[in-house]
């Protein structure tokens, strides 16, 4: 080798070089390939951003809003923000020092775990579940304690599960619902046996409600409204599937002051804002796309319906999503791993699913199917499902 060749493999932290690729991204990568596949894939809404949302931004730019903002984000986003929880949710945070806007919510979960973890201290999660929330812990210095979940019980976690993961040392739970990627949720009693747990062992619970909006059945119960809760939870929300504004990359954390301004001191060295006309399309968001946003969550439900009425046919045991847009079947009969189903979904019918496997390795019996897409693919891409799994069962 030349002297002056450099062998990167040598500069690159350990930490870094020992995270796994996204399994998700990994096999999207091969899907990226291919013509005309019906991707179930991705959790991106079908929908374009709310016509209000699209006109903020145009106006803001002509009107010269192309600067930084303070770090914590508008304070005008702040406000709309504070009331629009406290209208949904019935929780108050103070839009001054309560609120922090974030390059969507996936930089309020890694700022979190950044500012709460030192070295060696650990955080729960459930699995199955998003699967940045292992690598985030790690990257931050922490052991990561999963906590399996299981399709008898809804997915849902149990004080059994939570007591039986429990390790000293553990700092965090962290808490998504509705779950990416099985649509589970809770309901208060449930939760409220949950913050029983989170008192008991002096946890901080992250509430991960970035699919609140997109909860069906029954209204969604915000973890920090909870007796007793508030002082000991950070929430983190967005607006990327409920307004249907991935590509905006927009979020929110809200919680105690002294965490939110623990959380800015890493945010203004990072990233120092978010981007200032994002943010006043969200606040155009909050302000007038709400009808926008119960529409959409109308035709997630509707679909979620036909999609679960399909699965049931085709014998494909699945619990049914409470909330967010993602069914999660079990391959009931079929000798296939999770992955060696998705590839040869994919090669023979030309539609896209996760494996389970991306969400916990245990979970390779399962695949993940997002349902934000067109009724007419969906009908397709089940049509196309139905006889696949005939042939190979």
């Amino acid at each position: 080798m030349n002297s002056d060749e450099i062998r990167w493999l040598d500069f690159i932290s350990v930490g870094v070089h020992e995270l796994k690729p996204s399994g998700i991204r990994q096999f999207f990568d091969i899907v990226a390939s291919r013509k005309d596949v019906i991707s179930l894939g991705v959790g991106e809404p079908d929908f374009v951003s709310p016509d209000p949302v699209i006109d903020a931004a145009i106006e803001a730019l002509r009107d010269g809003y192309t600067h930084y903002t303070g770090n914590l984000g508008r304070l005008e986003l702040r406000r709309a923000l504070s009331d629009y929880i406290y209208s949904e949710y019935s929780v108050y945070y103070r839009p001054e020092d309560e609120i922090i806007i974030t390059v969507g919510v996936s930089q309020a979960v890694d700022l979190v775990f950044r500012t709460l973890l030192n070295p060696g201290d650990s955080a729960m999660y459930p699995l199955p579940g998003y699967v940045a929330y292992e690598p985030m812990i790690r990257l931050a210095g922490g052991n990561p304690v999963p906590v399996p979940t299981r399709f008898e019980n809804n997915f849902e976690l149990t004080r059994e599960d939570l007591e039986k993961a429990w390790r000293p040392g553990t700092k965090a739970l962290l808490l998504n619902y509705p779950s990416n990627p099985t649509g589970a949720s809770y309901s208060r009693e449930a939760l409220l046996t949950i913050a029983d747990f989170a008192a008991q062992k002096n946890l901080i619970v992250i509430a991960d409600e970035i699919y609140a909006d997109i909860a069906y059945d029954s209204a969604h119960v915000s973890f920090p409204s909870l007796p007793r809760m508030k002082d000991r939870t950070i929430l983190l929300g967005g607006f990327s599937k409920n307004f249907a504004m991935t590509g905006w990359r927009i979020g929110y954390a809200a919680g105690p002051s002294e965490l939110l301004k623990a959380m800015n001191k890493i945010h203004q060295y990072s990233m120092l804002c978010a981007p200032t006309i994002s943010q006043i399309a969200a606040e155009a968001a909050l302000r007038y796309a709400i009808p926008e946003r119960n529409r959409m969550r109308d035709a997630y439900k509707a679909r979620r319906d036909f999609v679960v009425k399909r699965l049931h046919e085709i014998d494909l045991p699945v619990v049914e999503p409470r909330g967010a847009f993602y069914v999660f079947p079990q391959l009931k009969g079929i000798s296939l791993t999770a992955t060696e189903f998705a590839t040869q979904l994919l090669d023979t019918r030309n539609v896209a699913v996760v494996p389970g496997s991306a969400f916990g390795e245990q979970y390779d019996q399962f695949f993940r199917a997002s349902y934000a897409t067109s009724m007419a693919d969906l009908s397709i891409a089940l049509d196309r499902l139905e006889e696949f799994v005939r042939e190979i069962r």
